[in-house]
């Protein structure tokens, strides 16, 4: 290759990067910069002197997440440090070339570590996804730590939690939500925050789609092991992400209601509830109220 082709490669490379990120502030600064920034103010994921690992996986949501954290440093208040860490833990080298050209491609300085993950929970049977998830968080923190952060970012966005939500309530019995931060339990001082908390799954592919973008899927070796490539068909997710279409055919508000149902808990209408691991029953204080005329 000679230097003007080199040189005119780095200037297309440029350009993908700078309509990127424009279309985050000015295209889609409703959908996307408004609601990432809205996010971090109303669950307050952002403290001065925090050292935040931005943890991308190659997908869509993660590679956005990396960019809207580099707007963030450009036009707000630079109170807190990033890394942007991605974890092999397995990768056929496809898929990883791939996470490789992205970052390069939108200007991510990456930080790579390697694990073995996926070679571990191989022989977990059909699904060996939950256990998977929780090695990948464990790796994440570790490193986490070990580069002198306080808290990891994750991509999960407004779609992930309503539907985690109904998939509680449907297959768990259980009513319960993907908190927008959490403290570890494994690792003291670390904390889990999710900045796309209030954004769209079908804003982020919009955005995607606007700048001619190619992401990689769930790349695990169980997914390259199904017909399709995606380990979503047929899946409990997925399910209930059609049920959730089919309901928005008839009410446009229900993903809202979903949302605003684990913000509008009463709980002198509950039964029953956790509250540190303890179950509390409302014939705990019933007949006490019973006294006071309060249900009356």
């Amino acid at each position: 290759m000679n230097e003007f082709q080199t040189e005119m490669d780095q200037i297309i490379l440029e350009e993908v990067k700078k309509k990127a990120e424009r279309s985050i502030i000015k295209t889609f600064r409703r959908d996307l910069w408004t609601k990432f920034i809205r996010a971090i103010q109303q669950y307050d994921l952002i403290r001065d002197g925090d050292r935040i690992a931005v943890c991308i996986s190659g997908g869509k949501d993660s590679m956005l997440m990396a960019k809207l954290f580099q707007e963030l440093a450009r036009h707000g208040k630079k109170n807190f440090e990033v890394v942007y860490l991605v974890m092999n833990p397995g990768y056929n080298e496809v898929n990883y070339r791939k996470i490789i050209d992205n970052s390069h491609l939108l200007g991510v300085p990456i930080e790579v570590f390697k694990s073995e993950i996926f070679d571990i929970v191989a022989g977990e049977g059909d699904s060996p996804c939950y256990l998977c998830a929780r090695m990948r968080r464990g790796a994440l923190y570790s490193k986490a730590r070990e580069l002198g952060c306080n808290k990891i970012a994750l991509g999960h966005h407004y779609d992930d939690v309503i539907e985690t939500i109904l998939m509680g309530m449907l297959y768990g019995g259980q009513i319960q939500t993907m908190m927008p931060k959490l403290h570890s339990q494994n690792f003291p001082g670390m904390e889990l925050i999710r900045p796309l908390y209030l954004i769209r799954e079908d804003d982020i592919k919009r955005w995607r789609d606007y700048n001619d973008l190619e992401f990689i899927a769930c790349a695990c070796r169980f997914t390259e092991s199904l017909a399709d490539g995606s380990n979503e068909k047929g899946s409990r997710r997925a399910d209930v992400k059609e049920l959730i279409k089919k309901l928005h055919e008839q009410n446009q508000y229900i993903e809202a209601n979903i949302f605003k149902s684990v913000e509008n808990v009463h709980l002198d209408t509950v039964i029953a509830y956790k509250k540190d691991g303890e179950k509390h029953n409302f014939l705990d204080t019933y007949y006490e109220e019973k006294e006071t005329g309060k249900n009356i």
